[in-house]
Parts: C-alpha cells; structure tokens; sequence
C-alpha cells in the first residue's frame, strides 16, 4: 500500500445538482428497484458524492454529519460491486468492521432490505451471541461480512476465519472506534487483508488517530466532506439548560410534558443514572424503556423494537445507542448530562434530525459542566442557544395531521397507525383556557404590565429552572 501524504488526498467537496435521482449515480436496474421499494428516490449529499466514486473503485474518506445517510452511501455500491464473483468458504469477499453490536446489525437490515434482488450472501458476526449459526454461514461463504472487532479477532485467533480474500473493507463510525479502543485490533485486522483491496473509512469527526489510520491503510483516498467535522446537522434546533443538579428531573419531566415530544432519546453518562432515570419516568406515568451496555444483546434489540413500534416512546440511553442508530420520528433528544467527550455531543443529538426531518435538542447544563459545554462549543464552532433566552419553537407536526388524530383516535387507527395519548400539554391548556388572556402580557414585580414577549422568545407557562442562570 502506498503511504499517503497530505497532497495525497484528493478533495471532493462540492454542490450536487438538485433533484438529482439516484438513477444517475450509476446503480444497477435490480438495486434501484429495491432503493424504489424502500421509499426514496433521491440522494443524500453523501449519498450522491460516494456511490460513484465507490462504483470506480475508489478509495474513500468520507465525512458527513450524522442522520445523512452514511451507511446507505457504501451499502448501495457495495451491492452491485459484489455482484460479480464467486464465494469461498471461510473467506469473506468483503468485510465492514462497525464498533457495536447495534449499529452491526443495523447495517445488516440495510443490505438485506437494498440487496433484495440480488444473490449475496451476508453474514452478521457479533459478540453476546452464539457462535454455531454464525461458523456454519461462514463455512458456506459469504460475500459480505458485517463484524465488531472483538469477535472477529477472537474467530480469526482461533482459525475459524480467513481475511486473504477480502477485496473491500469499510470502517465504519471510525472516530467511535477510536473511543472505544479499536484502534490496535484495526491495525491487526488490516495487516492480514491484501494489500489490493478498496479501503472505505466513514466518520462525522475526524481526530489525528484517524487521520493517522487512514495515511497507513489507505491508497490517495477521495476525501468526500459535505460538512465540516463535527458540525452538526441544520435541522436541528439546539439548546442549551442551565440548571441544578437536583432540579434535573423536574426538568426533563416539565419539557417532556411542554414541548410537543413525540419520541425521545434521553442521554446519560452512567448506566446506573439511566437504570434510575428510567424507573423514576416510569413511576411518574411515561411510557420509556432504556437501553445500556450492561444489558445483554437480545435485550437491547428487545427494547429497540419496542421504541421503533412505539410501544414506549422515551428511550433512556448511555453512549451505546449515541451512533448510528437509525430511528425515523425521533423528535427530541435530552442531554440529562452534558457529555464528557465533545464529539458525544454530535453523535447523541444526531438521533434527531434524521433524513431531512425536524429535531430539537436539549442539553442540561449544572454548575459542574460548564467546563464540558464549553468544550462541545469549541468543537462544533458555534454557541448553543440557552432555552428561554434564545427559543425558537420548530413546528414538528403538520397541521391538520397529528393534531387531529389526537383529537380523535379513531382516525389514527382507521390509517392503520398507533392512536397516540394526548399530551400532557394539551390538556393543561384546556384547563386554562380563561388564563390566556391574562397570561398574554407579562407582569413586572410590582404588578405592573410588561410590554408582549418578543417574537422567538418563550411564551409559554415558565418553568422554575429558567431561573437559574448560565456563565
């Protein structure tokens, strides 16, 4: 492999045509049929700039924000590029190394869903399950392997694998990988492929480590950045809550109830606050489930699946469910802790904002964290907004929709939809119908009438934690 230096990388960061269909990306008839089915029919930015570049078999950094269809820019080409070949037991044509089982098994429902119509063979090699399905696939060839690196390095340690056939590689969530340590089991990994390989590394950060990975694994790579790393994604409205630390819950609890949540992912730090965030929701009347790495795997995609049906719709999280997830209609993300590593930062609220929808995020900020939130601004080049101070409400509903079928359930289940409860905001602004019109001008202390809230300026009843004040 020929080493890469700086002038090496060949940028590709431009505008794409509007409208641009992905039948002009060069995809074979059968995949865009597939890509038809599954209800999309144009490309990401992402989309659009990797897909022919992978199809010439090209080398690839690529850069995107979160929630803008990385997996599908390599899963797409990847299909018609393994089209053509033969399989050979224990030798995997192809291999995408993910850091967690999720995201693994993720990106395996994508190519079972976009390589319908063709005859590929795939197989899911992931930890917390048993090995006998997986070994017996093995044994039978796959054309795409999809692994975490811990159980493909125990597989191939023990001769049960076989990476001398691979002719293409994608390193997927590369910076996650940094963070959890995959790094050295990377460059194990990469060291048994041959060196005639199509090398494929997608990530929204991109630290020195990575940088560093790529200079040694890749040949002149096309850099493909649609935005800068680490920025975070447009659609998504942010802000910041100043807040005590014991006032967290109260918090969470009043906006949960106040700002229009359909679906909620809600980030801590420690499992053990996730366990017991979750039990107090559930006490308090909220339909959530929570997701961590003490949980064995069944359980997680258990819980998952009930998020994605709707059976709850608040899902409490550590950083396992912070990258790469894919799960249409989350509406908000809360950071009931700030995060200790910036990059969490845009990895946890790109859970929203996904696909060209609306999302709002917000992060609770104690005393304590101002060190971190400070951190996660410098990161991302821009100020977050503190919530009161700076609001600006994003309708995530269309009207005469949602709203409407919570007024009436009958119709949402007439569409073959879940009827939704009311919230629990609606019905608090029934039964203060007669305060509006009071309520319509501010008082000052002394009783006297303020002039009317400005435009983008919150407006509604004013919780006690807007009190707290933000250095």
């Amino acid at each position: 492999m020929s080493e890469l230096i700086a002038s090496d990388v060949s940028p590709l960061i431009r505008k794409q045509p509007k409208n641009m269909p992905f039948a002009d990306l060069g995809l074979s008839p059968e995949l865009l049929a597939a890509v038809e089915d599954a209800g999309y029919t144009e490309p990401t930015a992402i989309q659009a700039q990797a897909i022919p570049s992978i199809l010439m078999m090209r080398d690839i950094i690529g850069i995107a924000q979160t929630g803008t269809g990385k997996t599908a820019s390599f899963v797409l080409p990847m299909i018609d590029v393994m089209a053509a070949g033969r399989r050979r037991a224990l030798m995997p044509r192809s291999l995408i190394l993910e850091p967690t089982r999720e995201l693994a098994a993720q990106v395996a429902e994508n190519f079972e869903k976009y390589g319908k119509n063709h005859d590929l063979k795939m197989a899911l090699l992931i930890g917390g399950v048993q090995m006998g399905d997986q070994l017996k696939t093995l044994d039978e060839g796959v054309d795409v392997l999809i692994a975490t690196p811990g159980r493909l390095m125990d597989l191939f340690e023990r001769g049960k694998i076989l990476l001398n056939g691979c002719e293409l590689l994608v390193i997927d969530e590369a910076d996650r990988m940094l963070d959890m340590g995959f790094i050295p089991d990377i460059e194990f990994i990469c060291d048994k492929l041959p060196d005639q390989r199509q090398t494929m590394l997608f990530s929204a950060t991109m630290p020195p480590p990575i940088e560093k990975l790529a200079k040694k694994f890749l040949s002149n790579p096309q850099r493909i950045e649609t935005a800068r790393a680490a920025t975070t994604n447009k659609d998504i409205t942010a802000f910041k809550v100043p807040v005590k630390a014991r006032q967290k819950r109260e918090t969470l609890e009043w906006l949960l109830a106040n700002d229009q949540v359909e679906t909620a992912i809600v980030f801590a730090n420690r499992k053990t606050t996730v366990r017991e965030l979750n039990k107090h929701l559930q006490k308090r009347g909220f339909a959530s489930g929570e997701i961590h790495g003490d949980i064995d795997q069944n359980s997680r995609l258990k819980e998952l699946e009930r998020f994605k049906s709707g059976d709850v719709n608040i899902l409490v999280a550590s950083d396992v469910a912070a990258r790469g997830l894919d799960i249409k209609g989350v509406s908000h993300v809360f950071n009931f802790d700030t995060p200790w590593h910036p990059d969490d930062y845009v990895h946890r609220i790109g859970r929203t904002g996904r696909a060209g929808a609306k999302g709002r995020a917000f992060t609770f900020v104690a005393e304590e964290d101002a060190e971190a939130i400070a951190n996660v601004e410098k990161l991302t080049g821009a100020k977050i907004k503190v919530f009161g101070k700076d609001d600006v409400r994003v309708e995530l509903a269309e009207p005469g929709t949602e709203a409407e079928r919570e007024e009436d359930p009958r119709e949402a289940k007439k569409d073959g939809e879940r009827p939704k409860k009311p919230r629990r905001e609606k019905r608090a602004q029934e039964d203060e119908q007669d305060e509006r019109p009071r309520r319509s001008r501010r008082r000052n202390e002394q009783g006297e009438d303020r002039e009317p809230v400005p435009a983008g300026e919150w407006n509604g009843p004013k919780p006690g934690f807007l009190d707290v004040g933000v250095s």
